[in-house]
């Protein structure tokens, strides 16, 4: 498995994820997390059409590049475009100033990293990841990945992955292809273990995982418990077992999101979890999560009353 820090920054929500976030938030953000000791940084060129990867990139500009991890991904490629308008079709608060092409091809793979790495004013990434290849698993996985492991023989990249919210799609990857680490989701959280299996056959082939999307888009990022799950309203079955994990959890002194944070930990192929951030305080809330203890009874408890 390659080794990676422990706890990684996500991207996703300074690239103006459903609502602007500012230059000073942004920065801001990231500043807490190096203040945190955060060395993992996650992004993509989908992130606000290149934003993310151009902030991250300004921020980590001038630190030893030796000091800090940095992972992107591929399969979209931007393309300049002059129609105006925005991006929140796509989830993003942006100027439409690209429009986003699916493209796995091996070529499209070079031109896509070849932009991220201007974006993010680096000449190597430590993982890149074959995005959301939902609907193109034959051909990511025949011309793509290859693409990828060509670029880690030349140095370019140091790790194949590939991310997704879905567990079946990356298993085949695991099985068919040599990629290095799998970026999963929502589907192994505190909530949901429907990944469960993925992990296993990870943990088998020696392919690190790291756990994205671990307050599954907001139900368990309070204590209190949220309303959204994976970017809907929450249906209110899973309402309910969110406020019954967080019952148990306050009678071992945890909070939700310790537990969310520390829950996929407990599987062995899990090597980091990335918490998506878009103000320092949330960051220093999610840091002093990560930090605290969560004892083993806790778990205990939760699967005793069915909850895991």
């Amino acid at each position: 498995m390659i080794p990676l820090p422990r706890l990684g920054f996500g991207g996703g929500p300074i690239g103006n994820l459903f609502t602007e976030v500012s230059d000073a938030e942004a920065f801001g953000a990231l500043e807490a997390a190096w203040d945190a000791g955060v060395r993992y940084f996650d992004t993509a060129p989908h992130y606000g059409l290149g934003l993310s990867e151009r902030r991250i990139g300004e921020f980590l500009a001038g630190k030893p590049r030796s000091s800090f991890v940095v992972s992107t991904k591929v399969g979209r490629v931007l393309e300049p475009c002059t129609g105006g308008g925005d991006d929140t079709a796509n989830g993003f608060a942006v100027p439409a100033t690209h429009r986003r092409r699916w493209d796995f091809s091996a070529d499209g793979v070079r031109r896509s990293l070849e932009s991220s790495l201007d974006r993010l004013g680096l000449d190597r990434v430590d993982v890149v990841h074959v995005h959301d290849p939902d609907e193109h698993g034959d051909q990511a996985i025949a011309e793509a990945v290859p693409a990828l492991a060509a670029l880690r023989s030349e140095g370019v990249v140091r790790a194949v992955g590939v991310g997704m919210n879905q567990w079946e799609l990356p298993a085949r990857f695991v099985r068919e292809t040599d990629v290095d680490v799998v970026l999963l989701a929502g589907r192994y959280t505190v909530l949901d273990q429907t990944g469960a299996g993925l992990l296993e056959l990870c943990a088998s082939r020696g392919v690190s995982v790291v756990a994205a999307g671990v307050f599954n888009s907001g139900l368990s990022a309070r204590p209190e418990v949220g309303d959204t799950y994976d970017y809907r309203a929450a249906p209110v079955a899973l309402v309910e077992k969110a406020r019954r994990i967080a019952e148990v959890c306050s009678g071992h002194g945890v909070t939700l999101p310790q537990a969310a944070i520390a829950f996929p930990f407990r599987h062995p192929a899990v090597t980091s979890v990335l918490l998506g951030v878009r103000t320092a305080d949330e960051m220093r809330a999610n840091a002093s999560a990560a930090s605290e203890p969560v004892p083993d009874a806790l778990w205990d408890d939760l699967a005793a009353a069915g909850l895991l």
